[in-house]
């Protein structure tokens, strides 16, 4: 798998003067182009895009200080439409114009070229299973919430803090199979996972009953599901074991992350410093 990005990395090298579709790149990493979003942002830190527009304004900073093409054809090589598109998006990644980089020569930054590596820990081992699940309802309580990275998300805790205790109630009353009791459960996140994009939050139970009319519903069709458990620090532990799964577990195994939501399952210390987690993830076998 790890081969195969890196080969899709390569396709981009050659193309930051040209349109890149990310079908394309899904085909070269022989994957899905959900997955290989997903797999990339988590691998390394930024969105695709964003990747993409930072190294073209690296290989364009390049042109603009050797002087050698006029800032125009400069900007209309890596895609912009004019020179103001191209000198606000230059601006923006090294600080300064173009027309003032090439005056003065400007230091500018720049975006190493990212290729990738498996770098086996060996100090844990991840506890995972496969699970086939039949069509299922998540029915609770529904927020639109950004994504937080690192940390609490105070939008998630501030709605959960407004759900009463006798709304929690009946909704756990709800809850018929696995994962059992209250769950997290996110959905339609953005492609690019970027810090600040929205999501649809829920709070509620897995089940197959039929929802009260005062509840939000997420249908969820049948499919495959990873499970990955973690025992630690709260929230910390959490938010790495999602790291991991994309970063250690998807490059090393035979599946792919496939659309659907993704279903936390937390137990808190009486503390609330340490959790006992179980995530959810939807998954499909891989091309052969």
């Amino acid at each position: 798998m790890l081969e195969r990005l890196n080969q899709a990395m390569d396709h981009i090298e050659a193309h930051l003067d040209q349109p890149i579709d990310v079908a394309d790149l899904a085909r070269i990493a022989v994957t899905s182009e959900y997955h290989f979003r997903r797999l990339f942002s988590a691998l390394a830190g930024i969105p695709l895009s964003e990747y993409i527009r930072r190294r073209r304004l690296t290989v364009a900073g390049a042109e603009v200080l050797a002087g050698r093409r006029t800032l125009l054809d400069v900007a209309m090589r890596y895609g912009y439409s004019s020179g103001e598109a191209f000198a606000r998006a230059f601006r923006a990644v090294h600080g300064v114009g173009p027309g003032e980089a090439r005056r003065t020569g400007a230091a500018l930054h720049a975006q190493p070229r990212m290729s990738f590596r498996l770098v086996v820990e060996g100090s844990s081992s991840m506890r995972y299973r496969i699970v086939d699940k039949d069509a299922f309802r998540v029915v609770g309580r529904k927020a639109r919430v950004p994504l937080v990275h690192e940390g609490v998300n105070p939008a998630i805790a501030d709605f959960i803090r407004g759900i009463g205790p006798e709304t929690l109630g009946r909704i756990t009353a709800l809850s018929d199979q696995e994962p059992a009791g209250i769950v997290g459960v996110s959905d339609q996140l953005d492609p690019s996972r970027a810090e600040g994009t929205e999501l649809d939050y829920y709070h509620g139970v897995v089940t197959r009953a039929e929802a009260p009319e005062d509840m939000d519903v997420l249908a969820v069709p049948a499919g495959a599901w990873a499970v990955f458990e973690s025992s630690g620090p709260f929230p910390q532990a959490l938010q790495c074991l999602w790291r991991d799964v994309f970063t250690q577990w998807f490059p090393s195994n035979p599946y792919r992350s496939r659309p659907g939501p993704e279903i936390l399952r937390v137990s808190l210390s009486d503390d609330r410093t340490q959790a006992d987690a179980a995530l959810w993830i939807p998954v499909e076998g891989t091309i052969a």
